[in-house]
């Protein structure tokens, strides 16, 4: 398996399915939640998770910088620690500053993979907190996409909760350009 080829084809269409539903997003609906349930992140919660949801996510098993504070380490924090409530999490003041936001993680994602290579992705161990799971670099670099992917679905509902005239084309977002 080539994992470069791979995530370069994957990260190409998750980023450019996402951009696309960016695109239908007005900024007046940035503080709009679900309003049913609890712990919902508003719009501008989710474009800023959005965001920073593949490329700086890939960047903490690249280099194994997990962002902690000195003299705590991963060992100290469970998985549930990782989660903050919704209404603590960020968000964005603007659909143009989440656009920015996710251009940035784009390139970043892709730095990511040209800086780990095709034999630490084969080979490197890559162990998570969350998941005691035997993975490869490559497999958590895949999962990093897999994670912006699940977020724009999410955004995808929001939207169509939100009564846009959302579609199946929107959710898939075509085929991305060729770079």
């Amino acid at each position: 398996m080539n994992w470069t080829d791979l995530l370069t084809r994957e990260i190409k269409y998750a980023y450019h399915a996402t951009e696309g539903l960016m695109d239908l997003v007005e900024d007046e609906d940035l503080a709009w939640k679900p309003s049913s349930g609890d712990n919902w992140m508003t719009t501008g919660q989710l474009l800023y998770h959005v965001a920073e949801s593949c490329g700086m996510a890939m960047k903490v098993f690249v280099t194994g910088d997990w962002g902690m504070p000195e003299g705590v380490s991963m060992d100290d924090t469970g998985p549930g620690d990782m989660l903050p409530p919704a209404e603590s999490m960020p968000a964005v003041t603007s659909v143009s500053e989440a656009k920015d936001l996710l251009a940035a993680d784009k390139e970043l994602a892709f730095e990511m993979l040209s800086l780990a290579g095709e034999e630490r992705m084969q080979n490197e161990p890559a162990p998570a907190p969350w998941d005691p799971t035997d993975l490869t670099l490559g497999q958590r670099m895949m999962e990093m996409v897999q994670h912006l992917v699940q977020h724009k679905g999410q955004l995808f509902y929001y939207l169509k909760l939100q009564g846009k005239p959302v579609n199946t084309m929107n959710l898939w977002g075509g085929q991305p350009a060729e770079d």
